[in-house]
């Protein structure tokens, strides 16, 4: 029989790792500034394995709208150029030979609103996720009463699962309010 402690915690733990993923998909959409985060989901064939371009090259942002990339072995400038221009990125990288530079354009009004728009989805997945934890936690709950808990602990048990996703709804909405700042300041 589970006990309304484990229930709780795998509860929170599900709604933790929701707000965790969404922290981190909205890291990667793009907002006008230059952020080495971007180039995250790119993966780039360094001799024979498939890595993340932070792992075969050193990725700075000398200013706030570029990107430079210093393959640390020359015969990655192709490779690199190449995983770059066939990312959804939308960006044209520049080399000279010794750099890679990714110039960030500045967003268009219609572009903002996009983004914005992708933004407002990915923090809608994430309180649907946060959502079926409470509403999972709840079943768990309703089943140990049937082995045994008594109504009184079920009850408690909803309660705290009610102010738990009320907790993290508000922590999605106060991230999403920062990124679609973020991205709408001009």
């Amino acid at each position: 029989m589970a006990d309304k402690k484990e229930i709780l915690s795998a509860a929170e733990e599900r709604m933790e790792e929701a707000v965790m993923y969404l922290e981190e998909a909205l890291s990667h959409i793009r907002a006008g500034k230059a952020n080495v985060k971007l180039l995250d989901g790119i993966r780039v064939d360094n001799y024979g394995a498939l890595v993340p371009i932070n792992q075969c090259a050193a990725v700075t942002t000398p200013d706030a709208r570029t990107i430079a990339i210093k393959p640390w072995d020359k015969s990655m400038f192709r490779v690199i150029e190449k995983a770059i221009i066939d990312s959804d990125l939308g960006i044209m990288p520049e080399n000279n030979g010794e750099i890679i530079r990714i110039g960030i354009p500045p967003l268009t009004e219609e572009r903002r609103k996009q983004l914005a728009k992708q933004c407002g989805k990915e923090g809608e997945q994430a309180k649907v996720s946060v959502r079926n934890a409470r509403r999972d936690g709840i079943e768990q709950l309703k089943k140990a009463v049937k082995e045994g808990l008594s109504e009184d602990f079920q009850k408690d048990g909803e309660e705290e699962l009610q102010k738990m996703h009320d907790k993290y709804v508000k922590q999605i909405d106060g991230l999403l309010a920062a990124k679609e700042k973020e991205i709408m300041t001009v």
